[in-house]
């Protein structure tokens, strides 16, 4: 695969097309897989240069980057995802601001992101991330207790949040056969969650970035999330 350029618009056809290859390989439906840019960290104009390039929908993980950028950037169709780690702690600053929640993992943010929604007349759509792998440097529900999990939260009637799916991130050092494993691993229990608990909570299934999701969507990701292969390498943090 060849690096990105500094061409935002060029990187995003070029992924548009890997995607479409994937889906038709795999014989899926590309329309069926939302393409997230992740965009943490970036300036406000790469996501401008993004949009203008037809990308709407964007993820970020810390809730004052994504903030920063929403207070430039004003489009009623720009979807916003937050893909990071949550501390319950910044529940409020969620609905409203984020139409997405990937990274939903226990059932004290799950109240407070509930509350907030409410609160704001909003409904948040939440994907519960799993730790398929038990990889222990990775945050998420185990798979032991994950029917648990929402067995809790649907007798909890929970109305600012609706969950959509799961999420799961990959281990950084894993192979393709292992990816490829873990992928159909969340398909499957995302399934399993859907015969179980209805087939409406459980459609989405976030998985895949830069350098693997096209084996993500040859095992079912409705959600892939790229950041370097559309806007090059990321810069740290604060910088």
């Amino acid at each position: 695969m060849p690096p990105p350029t500094t061409d935002i618009s060029a990187n995003l056809d070029a992924v548009r097309k890997r995607i479409q290859h994937a889906a038709v390989a795999s014989g899926r439906n590309p329309d069926t897989i939302r393409l997230i840019a992740v965009s943490k960290y970036m300036p406000q104009d790469y996501v401008r240069q993004a949009m203008l390039a037809g990308q709407h929908c964007f993820g970020e993980n810390t809730v004052q980057d994504a903030r920063s950028k929403q207070a430039l950037i004003d489009d009623p169709a720009t979807e916003w995802h937050f893909i990071g780690h949550l501390q319950s702690n910044k529940a409020k600053y969620i609905p409203g601001n984020f139409d997405w929640l990937h990274t939903l993992d226990s059932f004290k943010l799950a109240k407070k992101l509930s509350d907030a929604a409410a609160s704001s007349t909003t409904l948040l759509r939440v994907l519960l991330q799993v730790n398929i792998a038990s990889d222990p440097d990775k945050f998420g529900l185990p798979v032991a207790t994950l029917f648990r999990f929402i067995d809790d939260l649907l007798r909890a009637e929970l109305s600012g949040i609706q969950i959509q799916g799961l999420m799961m991130i990959g281990h950084r050092d894993a192979t393709t056969a292992e990816r490829r494993r873990d992928f159909s691993a969340l398909y499957e229990l995302g399934h399993n969650c859907a015969e179980r608990f209805g087939a409406g909570l459980f459609t989405e299934y976030s998985m895949g970035m830069s350098g693997d999701f096209e084996d993500a969507i040859a095992e079912g990701a409705t959600m892939i999330r790229v950041g370097t292969a559309i806007f090059g390498p990321r810069p740290q943090a604060g910088a």
